[in-house]
């Protein structure tokens, strides 16, 4: 991974962290306007649910899962730094909490079908 010279591993696990909890922060209240269309009644909800069958709104569902994953394993990373004293080897931890963000996106994306 090329960076900028001044720029360190754990700064860019900083940023994605705070990055996927920001996309996380913004679907939260989203995710809560489509449970509350039940209240509405069930037609409300089909209606709702027939946009999500969109190939984009799929994609974007996988990110939102890249994103959910990426943040747990940061924060699983940040938690072992802080509370088991774990600091080397940053860069395979960053490299693998990034994959392990993305094999949950893409198995998603092979199981939206």
């Amino acid at each position: 991974m090329r960076m900028r010279p001044g720029m360190r591993l754990g700064s860019v696990a900083a940023l994605l962290h705070r990055l996927s909890g920001i996309a996380l922060a913004i679907f939260v209240p989203l995710h809560f306007l489509a449970l509350a269309t039940v209240l509405t009644g069930a037609d409300a909800l089909d209606s709702f649910l027939s946009v999500t069958r969109d190939p984009l709104v799929k994609l974007s569902e996988a990110g939102l899962i890249t994103a959910l994953a990426v943040h747990m394993a940061l924060g699983s990373r940040v938690l072992a730094i802080e509370f088991l004293g774990v600091r080397e080897h940053t860069g395979a931890a960053v490299s693998a909490c990034i994959g392990i963000g993305l094999v949950f996106g893409l198995s998603f994306l092979l199981n939206a079908g």
